[in-house]
């Protein structure tokens, strides 16, 4: 009921799997080791298709068999596809990222239903349980919106609490916004832009600690980093990738450590949001 996309997008259209797996063929021979699947609503993939099995987790276990892929990684996936049977065949491929973006956009069933979500907050709870299930410290991220017309305090802490109850590893805050031609434009009771910015600031701050309480959780166990950049730090040169997980990670270098995988131990936080990588 707020967002322009759907109405401008047209019908959904998904790439053929032959065409993808080429095009990940292709980067696999020059070197990518990373894949990441993304698109408008992934979670619709395959849903143009006539023929039957053409999905996203098709696509993604025709990915998983390409040599020198190491990585598959999502972008944002809708709740009602993490079923059991999707996690458990996610879970039973190694190259698989522990990092879901699942989005919630509100912790209130009164929200969501005005917002025209079709889960409930009970259903998503399920869905992060699921992945956790399947999944040892699996790194869960979210969008939240506040300030959605006619959300009251009371909704407002609904969702503060909800959120901090799942314990996400990262949160996009967004404050509503109007988007002419959509239903939530005209809706009554649209909240003031002070009191958006406030709620936001709230939930900033929130997803500040729950994502450094995330991080601080995996100090002392081994990672995986592939890394991406040199990075200059208090007079020390440094190269940073990242982990499955998405936590981002430093190693002490001189040398160029540019798309190599390393194995370590996550050591003590060093910059803002940047971890040691030690041997």
């Amino acid at each position: 009921s707020y967002c322009i996309i759907p109405y401008t997008r047209g019908r959904v259209r998904s790439r053929r799997p032959e065409d993808v797996e080429k095009e990940v063929r292709t980067l696999a021979e020059k070197g990518y080791q990373e894949i990441v699947l993304t698109g408008i609503h992934l979670s619709s993939y395959g849903t143009d298709f006539k023929e039957e099995h053409q999905d996203l987790l098709e696509l993604t276990k025709r990915l998983h068999q390409i040599p020198g892929v190491k990585r598959i990684r999502f972008g944002s996936l809708e709740p009602r596809l993490i079923t059991e049977e999707f996690v458990r065949e996610l879970s039973a491929m190694e190259k698989i990222c522990p990092h879901f973006h699942l989005s919630l956009q509100s912790g209130c069933d009164a929200t969501l239903k005005r917002m025209n979500r079709k889960y409930t907050a009970a259903e998503y709870e399920a869905g992060c349980a699921m992945l956790r299930k399947y999944f040892d410290a699996p790194a869960i991220t979210t969008d939240v919106i506040v300030g959605f017309p006619g959300e009251t305090e009371e909704e407002f802490e609904t969702t503060k609490e909800y959120v901090d109850h799942i314990g996400f590893y990262e949160m996009h805050i967004f404050k509503y916004s109007k988007r002419k031609g959509t239903k939530a434009a005209v809706m009554p009771d649209q909240v003031d832009e002070k009191i958006k910015a406030r709620r936001s600031d709230i939930l900033l701050t929130l997803e500040d600690v729950m994502s450094h309480a995330y991080r601080q959780s995996y100090v002392g166990r081994e990672v995986e980093v592939l890394f991406e950049t040199p990075w200059e730090w208090d007079g020390r040169s440094y190269y940073t990738g990242y982990t499955r997980e998405y936590i981002r990670v430093a190693y002490p270098t001189n040398e160029d450590l540019s798309n190599q995988i390393k194995k370590g131990i996550l050591g003590e936080q060093i910059a803002e949001n940047i971890y040691l990588l030690r041997e």
